[in-house]
């Protein structure tokens, strides 16, 4: 008899109900000013919530190794979604990036779909072939690679372009490639953050506001500081939920990126301490079905969908404690934001369904 796992399934079912009760709290005063509606946000992320639960009973019950035979066609299908939207009158731009097919009321990112494509495609490709030199067997994964994040960048999404980035190394790192590697790809990695802070004035001013948010409080450091004055106060416990002085028109749209801020300032330290929890365990058990499982594919392709995951939480995290610049990454679950948490609920879908393959 196969079984899920539980304890998965329970923690992602427990986070994202939270994540709904934190969009009402963080957004009902915004909402209600926008569109005189304060649960405007909350029925939206609802819809998405219920397509989600949907998605991960569906994709559940799906054997993985389909994705391995379709592999190909769904990462040409991304990257065609990827220049699609690039074209004036069929993308739309929002927030000065033109990463989003318009739906009515809705938004979808292609971007978020490409991150799973992408992981998809590496772990038929690391499956299928021994990593044995790195220009014959590493270079080509790096080239789609590359591809995939130059087209994302001339949307531009940054954050997202990162992760995926971040997840095929890692994916990399596991399937057993030489250290030095990784040494020049760091260093390629430096040299491309410099050059694109070059030709973009706007992200050199996000890393001045990341030193000193204070140089400019009023424009790029304005929104890091917000949320610092969220955390700070958090205490122990928290100024209540609902109770935040931040979204009151302080915390910029703080459903979305900042989310964090706003929990640190209701829950406190113990909010804090509790979805520190549940994110640990669904990486925990993501990890430990990877090593469970004796196929190839299905260990990588839990690998890689854990690693971006775990990767994408701690970007948002370090960007709202003000460790590293704002990069516009939603927080796995909790965010609000459709097409970040369809693709999280069909990753973890995924996830659910190799790990019937390791019970005994």
């Amino acid at each position: 008899m196969k079984r899920i796992d539980k304890t998965l399934l329970i923690s992602v079912i427990i986070l994202s109900l939270f994540g709904l009760l934190m969009i009402y709290s963080s957004s009902n005063i915004w909402a209600d000013y926008k569109f005189h509606n304060p649960y405007k946000y909350l029925i939206n992320q609802g819809v998405f919530l219920l397509v989600g639960y949907f998605l991960i009973y569906i994709i559940s019950k799906i054997p993985y190794p389909i994705y391995k035979k379709y592999s190909n066609k769904i990462l040409f299908i991304c990257i065609f979604l990827l220049i699609l939207v690039l074209i004036p009158g069929i993308g739309t731009i929002r927030n000065g990036s033109r990463s989003w097919f318009g739906i009515g009321p809705f938004g979808i990112q292609p971007s978020e779909f490409t991150k799973l494509g992408l992981i998809i495609f590496t772990a038929k490709y690391l499956s299928n072939n021994k990593i044995k030199d790195i220009k014959t067997s590493v270079l080509p994964i790096l080239l789609i690679v590359f591809l995939v994040f130059g087209l994302i960048m001339l949307e531009p999404d940054f954050g997202t372009g990162v992760i995926i980035v971040m997840s095929v190394v890692a994916l990399l790192f596991v399937s057993g490639v030489n250290m030095s590697f990784f040494v020049k790809i760091g260093i390629l990695g430096l040299i491309g953050i410099i050059v694109l802070v070059i030709i973009a004035p706007y992200r050199l001013a996000r890393i001045t506001s990341f030193l000193n948010p204070w140089s400019d409080p009023l424009g790029s450091g304005f929104q890091i500081i917000q949320s610092l004055y969220a955390i700070g106060p958090g205490g122990l416990l928290g100024m209540g939920l609902g109770n935040s002085i931040q979204k009151h028109f302080y915390l910029p749209e703080p459903q979305t990126d900042f989310i964090f801020a706003i929990i640190s300032e209701e829950l406190g330290f113990m909010g804090i301490l509790i979805i520190s929890f549940l994110f640990i365990t669904i990486i925990y058990h993501g990890i430990k079905i990877s090593l469970n499982t004796e196929d190839k594919f299905g260990k990588y392709l839990a690998y890689g969908i854990t690693f971006s995951i775990a990767f994408q939480t701690i970007l948002n995290l370090m960007v709202v404690t003000g460790l590293i610049p704002v990069t516009g990454v939603t927080l796995p679950f909790l965010s609000y934001g459709g097409s970040s948490l369809l693709i999280s609920m069909t990753s973890i879908g995924i996830l659910l369904n190799i790990s019937t393959y390791n019970y005994k």
